[in-house]
């Protein structure tokens, strides 16, 4: 049971590590993580009495 936790936990670092790299070398290969920008207008009604 104790080799599969360990094993399992180096398999955690080794995903966050890859997810890690990814963000920062993502870009560099044409992965866009920006949300696309657009403009809302909503109306608001204030109830001020």
């Amino acid at each position: 049971m104790g080799r599969l936790l360990k094993w399992l936990f180096y398999l955690l670092v080794l995903g966050a590590l890859a997810l890690t790299a990814y963000a920062y070398v993502g870009p560099y290969f044409g992965a866009d993580f920006t949300p696309p920008q657009t403009e809302r207008r909503l109306p608001v009604t204030l109830d001020a009495d």
